[in-house]
């Protein structure tokens, strides 16, 4: 049977304690296409559509493909921008009209001025102009903000189950086919939230959360069961739902959605402590690099803090100004956001030496400004990394040296850029011609989704919990808009009072 669905992208991750607004020009410079046109490198968060595109044209059905609108992380969007995208949004919906199906791609931790749940006001104004009998789908970052909004207004909400996100188009084969069952054999979804009352990171690269994204897709060959989701959630979003969910769609059963959430949620907040990253301090992790004997392959260490991906502005100086303090060498750091170091860099030319000023821009979150004297060692235009299934980019780049050029065991790498991007793969230094595996360690600025690309070549792998925009100190978060209890700033939420 010949369908015709309409598909649409808009999201971003919205850190309510970063300096950086998220307005139109952010959304221009990290994706906004129209008319499906992805160019030869989709965005990550353009996967989806060109997946559900592929599959249904393969089909025989027509798509009307909406915009595709996504912004690197910052802090909340601004009202003018959010209220644009939706409208145009809702626009592309009202001409590709009458459709059988909508499926949109999500991220779910938006926030916008006078919008504490952006995608649920759009996935609600979405279900006003379709009405209550066409199917709404949505895919959704699992660091998204699951809400009674969203739960109202969509028929079926997918979330990632690994972090890192290496499975997008998984996510977004399992929306296809879920659609296609609505439409072909008048599958009518029920759908379930369990709250965890938990604010934390959760990475799926170790156990506990092995075992659990396994006993998720366990559940989902049971009969009865369509989806199983965990909505880990952004801790540094000012909104009232924040935290930790679970979601879980059946055929039908919503006394059967119900049980599933309320079992597994239940079972992660038993786990709370277990399934957490371990985070070390700052210190603890530059001295356990440099106690450690020579191996062939580096430490990576990550920034968490100031990871761009979660928000935050990605020119950090703590570990950097703590390594120079500390006498440390052997150390890289990637990827400093700082286009002018990198141009007078360029300007330099290699092998330049130079006195700088690096990172500390944007306030107290960054640190202070280190003045150091470098050496140019590299220089990159338009570098890239690949993650995920699609190439991000760099922009242009420039590796920089803290003391003796010819000494790689006592000097201090430092990996300069002009796109504000999060590490996710050792081409973010070996792009600029410095061997990922010649350092002792390797700082990472990310939290978790560097792993998809070091964890092969990682002696071992150090969370460090660092000072700036991405602070892993949830009970201390500054949240005004929330009150919740939420572990750890509660000890037991779930107590009746």
């Amino acid at each position: 049977m010949t369908h015709h669905i309409f598909t649409a992208c808009l999201g971003t991750e919205s850190n309510s304690f970063s300096p950086i607004p998220t307005g139109l020009a952010l959304f221009n410079e990290t994706m906004l296409d129209r008319n499906g046109e992805h160019g030869e490198r989709p965005n990550l968060f353009a996967l989806p559509l060109v997946h559900w595109k592929a599959r249904a044209l393969a089909k025989g059905w027509t798509v009307a493909e909406g915009l595709s609108a996504f912004s690197v992380p910052a802090g909340d969007t601004t009202r003018v921008a959010y209220e644009t995208l939706r409208d145009e949004v809702l626009s592309d919906l009202e001409r590709a009209m009458p459709v059988d199906a909508v499926l949109l791609n999500l991220h779910g931790a938006m926030i916008a001025d006078g919008y504490p749940d952006a995608e649920g006001d759009l996935l609600k104004r979405v279900r006003e102009r379709i009405g209550p009998n066409i199917p709404l789908l949505a895919e959704l970052d699992l660091h998204g903000h699951m809400t009674q909004c969203k739960l109202d207004a969509a028929d079926v909400l997918i979330y990632y189950k690994e972090y890192p996100h290496v499975d997008v188009v998984e996510r977004a084969e399992e929306i296809f086919v879920i659609a296609e069952r609505m439409l072909d054999e008048s599958l009518r979804p029920a759908m379930a939230m369990y709250d965890c009352k938990m604010l934390g990171i959760y990475p799926t690269t170790r156990e506990p959360m092995i075992g659990f994204v396994q006993r998720m897709q366990a559940l989902e060959q049971e009969p009865g069961i369509l989806s199983v989701s965990m909505a880990h959630g952004f801790p540094w979003g000012d909104t009232p739902e924040v935290g930790t969910r679970i979601v879980v769609v059946t055929d039908g059963d919503l006394a059967q959605a119900e049980v599933v959430s309320t079992t597994l949620g239940e079972w992660v907040f038993e786990q709370r402590n277990a399934i957490l990253a371990p985070f070390v301090s700052q210190s603890a992790a530059i001295e356990k690099v440099i106690q450690a004997p020579p191996d062939a392959q580096p430490f990576v260490v990550a920034d968490t803090a100031d990871n761009t991906g979660i928000g935050a502005a990605g020119d950090s100086t703590f570990t950097l100004a703590a390594l120079i303090e500390r006498g440390a060498g052997g150390f890289a750091i990637s990827p400093l956001w700082d286009p002018g170091s990198v141009a007078l860099a360029f300007e330099a030319g290699l092998g330049a030496r130079l006195t700088m000023r690096l990172g500390g821009k944007l306030g107290p979150a960054s640190g202070a400004p280190v003045d150091a004297s470098v050496t140019v060692m590299g220089l990159k235009r338009d570098g890239t990394q690949p993650f995920g299934g699609a190439i991000v980019p760099l922009g242009d780049m420039a590796w920089l040296r803290i003391g003796d050029a010819e000494d790689d065991e006592n000097a201090i790498d430092v990996i300069c850029n002009t796109q504000r991007v999060q590490a996710f793969h050792p081409d973010c230094f070996a792009e600029v011609g410095l061997d990922p595996l010649r350092p002792k360690a390797l700082v990472v600025k990310s939290t978790q989704h560097f792993y998809a690309g070091f964890g092969e070549i990682a002696r071992e792998v150090i969370y460090a919990s660092t000072s700036g925009t991405g602070s892993m100190n949830f009970a201390q978060l500054p949240h005004t808009r929330v009150t919740a209890k939420l572990w750890p700033r509660d000890a037991n939420p779930h107590a009746v009072s």
